[in-house]
């Protein structure tokens, strides 16, 4: 099958453990479809992130198998399989919900243990000591936060697995669209924090999911 311009790389799975993902901002929808295609054709699993309402309905109506989530502007086709590993989500606000779904969605679909802990943020300290529970035991964690950015930092000095922090473009004027969350985050003393792009929930589940699949392995 050809795709107007775009060259699909059909052997990452193999190289890099999944497939190619696609970003369908942008890309007209058809093309979305025909990349779906021949993924599904080579018997990969797909994930399209950044999609819209048109998309969405496209890939659904060609692909009724496939899992679509328009609060994370995904949508997937995953085969039955066994969760391993485990990486909660957690968001600091309701407002970072939408980047928390396009984390937990790729999490998904790379087959990762994951649950989702919403509005713990420091605001309100003692939201976050009730819920410590939940993050012992994490391969990793995904802290999703927008204003100053200071949740990560806070969760770090908790836990002893890696934190990935998302800084979000959710704020007041001053938080710059996410710069000032992001500069908090990069800012961090918390030594195992890391920190990905704003709003970059794709991002931020992918590399949790690959630090997750590592340490299962590695336990086999």
């Amino acid at each position: 099958m050809s795709i107007d311009g775009v060259q699909l790389d059909v052997d990452r799975q193999r190289r890099c453990g999944f497939p190619e993902v696609i970003f369908a901002e942008g890309k007209p929808t058809q093309t979305v479809v025909d990349i779906f295609a021949r993924l599904t054709d080579s018997g990969q699993e797909c994930l399209a992130t950044r999609v819209s309402p048109e998309q969405a309905d496209r890939l659904l109506a060609n692909f009724p198998h496939a899992i679509s989530n328009a609060d994370a502007r995904t949508v997937r086709i995953s085969n039955p399989q066994e969760p391993t590993g485990r990486v909660p989500v957690v968001t600091a606000g309701t407002s970072d919900l939408p980047v928390a779904e396009e984390a937990l969605e790729t999490l998904r679909w790379m087959h990762c243990g994951c649950e989702l802990i919403v509005d713990i943020g420091v605001a309100g300290p003692k939201r976050l000591l009730e819920q410590l529970p939940r993050l012992e035991g994490a391969d990793a964690l995904v802290v999703v936060a927008g204003m100053e950015g200071a949740l990560p930092s806070v969760i770090g000095g908790w836990v002893d697995c890696p934190v990935i922090a998302v800084p979000t473009s959710v704020g007041y004027g001053a938080s710059l669209g996410g710069l000032s969350a992001l500069l908090g985050m990069l800012n961090s003393c918390a030594a195992n924090v890391a920190v990905v792009n704003i709003d970059a929930g794709f991002k931020a589940g992918y590399v949790a999911g690959m630090i997750a699949r590592r340490r299962v392995q590695e336990a086999d």
